[in-house]
Formats: C-alpha cells, sequence, structure tokens
C-alpha cells in the first residue's frame, strides 16, 4: 500500500513543478496585452472542451445540493483564486503575495481539522510544515527582507489562499461520489461560469492576432491543456488518494520550482540565503510526509 501511494507522492511533485511554471506563463501572457481575467477565462474554457473527451457524459449531480457544492468548487478553486491572486498582483508586491499564497496548505490543514474528523495532524506534521514556510519565506524574499504592507492587496492574497483551502474540502466531500474526471469538467465549467461578472467592468474583447501569436497560443495551451485538465485531473486524484493534509504540503514546493525556473530561464542568480530556503522547504515537507503515515 504505501509502494502504491508512493506514485501519488510523485504525481503530487509533478503536479506542483508544472505550477510552479505557471506564473512565467502567465507573465507572458500579460506582457502581450491579455488581462488576468482573459488568461483564466482562455485556460478554464480550454481545459472544459477538453475534458469533454474523457469525461462521462451526464450533465449534473445527483442531487441539486452536490451541484452546488461542484459550484463552490469551481468558485473557490477557479474564478475567486485566480481572480483575487492577480489582482493582488497589481496591488501589492509579488513578494508578499508568493509568501502569502503559500500559507495555503496550513489553512488546509486547520479547515480539515475542523470540518472532519479522519484528518488527523501530529505535532511531526505542523512542525514540519512550519519549517517548510519558513523555507518558502527565504526563498520568496531572496535575503532582502523588504515587506511592505498593502491590507488591500495583502487581504486579497490571504483570500486567495483560503479560498483554495476550501477548494481542496469541497474535493474531498465530493470524492467517492462522483468520478474525478466529472469533478474536474464540473470545476472548470463553473470556474468559466462565475468569472462572467468580472466582465461586466472589463468587457471581454478577443483579438485574434494576439491569440494567434504562437507565444500566445503556446502559453494559453500549456496553462489550459497541461496545468489545468491534466494537473486538476491529477491533483484531484491525489487529494483523494493522500488526504487534503498531506497532498497540500506538497505545495510549499512551488516556489521552490518557480526559483529553479528563473534561475534557468531568466538567469537570475541564487544565494546562499537562497539555497538555505530550499533546503528548509524540502527537509519541511519530507518531515511532514514521514510524520504523517
Amino acid at each position: 500500500m504505501e509502494l502504491k501511494h508512493g506514485y501519488y507522492h510523485l504525481i503530487a511533485i509533478l503536479v506542483v513543478a508544472i505550477w510552479g511554471l505557471t506564473f512565467i506563463s502567465t507573465k507572458v501572457l500579460i506582457n502581450h496585452g491579455l488581462t488576468p481575467q482573459e488568461i483564466f477565462f482562455y485556460r478554464f474554457l480550454i481545459a472544459y472542451l477538453g475534458i469533454w473527451v474523457i469525461s462521462p457524459k451526464r450533465l449534473f449531480a445527483g442531487n441539486w445540493k452536490d451541484e452546488l457544492w461542484l459550484m463552490a468548487g469551481g468558485l473557490f478553486g477557479g474564478s475567486l483564486y485566480f481572480f483575487t491572486e492577480n489582482t493582488a498582483l497589481g496591488i501589492t508586491q509579488a513578494s508578499n503575495v508568493a509568501f502569502i499564497i503559500c500559507t495555503a496548505p496550513l489553512l488546509t490543514t486547520i479547515l480539515s481539522l475542523l470540518f472532519y474528523k479522519s484528518e488527523k495532524a501530529t505535532k511531526g506534521l505542523v512542525y514540519g510544515s512550519i519549517l517548510a514556510l519558513i523555507g518558502v519565506g527565504l526563498v520568496v524574499f531572496n535575503g532582502s527582507f523588504v515587506l511592505k504592507l498593502s491590507p488591500v492587496g495583502d487581504l486579497l492574497t490571504l483570500l486567495a489562499a483560503l479560498s483554495w483551502a476550501f477548494y481542496s474540502l469541497v474535493i474531498k466531500k465530493m470524492t467517492g461520489r462522483y468520478p474525478t474526471v466529472f469533478i474536474t469538467r464540473k470545476i472548470f465549467f463553473y470556474g468559466v461560469l462565475t468569472i462572467l461578472p468580472a466582465f461586466l467592468l472589463h468587457p471581454l474583447q478577443p483579438d485574434l492576432d494576439i491569440l494567434l501569436k504562437p507565444i500566445v497560443l503556446s502559453n494559453l495551451l500549456f496553462l489550459a491543456v497541461l496545468a489545468s485538465l491534466i494537473c486538476y485531473v491529477l491533483w484531484n486524484v491525489v487529494l483523494k488518494q493522500l488526504g487534503t493534509v498531506r497532498a497540500s504540503n506538497y505545495i510549499y514546493l512551488n516556489p521552490l520550482v518557480t526559483m529553479v525556473a528563473s534561475v534557468i530561464i531568466l538567469h537570475e542568480q541564487i544565494t546562499w540565503i537562497t539555497l538555505l530556503g530550499a533546503g528548509c522547504i524540502i527537509f519541511g515537507v519530507y518531515q511532514a510526509e514521514r510524520k504523517a503515515r
């Protein structure tokens, strides 16, 4: 059984690694004139259309309560999460956002313990999580700790982290009742549906000349097909197999992947503070996982 679970741990690491690269793709698309809500809309719409190929063709859940839970999943894990996070990036420092968003695993653990008696958190898991979060801080601030508070931006980021924590709980509740692919398809649908009000302020104006540029199209497909369609299905499977607490701890690896990608792609420098932070993240995640068994 533990060997079998080992595959799910590898899948979790792979998914988080891919999600760590999405920041770069999103930045490329913004630089080409797309707004954050447009990027999310195209990303989830393409993913939704693509998942119909492999998803059960049933339209609705078994009852209206489950349908509302799936709508909540699309809101928390889709439109609300991305809208608040991307809006915060335009208000507060990117380092603040990167650090605060990584409180999601701790928030997930707290909510899971409150709502689900089956979830357990040992002292080792908590200490490992805190150590990993300290490592995230070292990697994000990279030895230059200049925390400029922006109440609105920082609160939006905290809302995004809390939103992802609630998404994890929704998936846990729906898991076992419906196929994972069906759940993911509904998440994409309600994600697209609940982002539409954002276009009342800034109407969607598709520009095919921009959208069909190779660099724009390739990054959109990366976000939609790999980072959304495939990774959301895999992550929902991981949540089912490992539990929300154990799986969520891998999110701490996200800034570590972004750091490595920045070095390779953007040729940024690594300091000893960053390496220390990376060590804290890896050891913290390892400790949290080892103690959670």
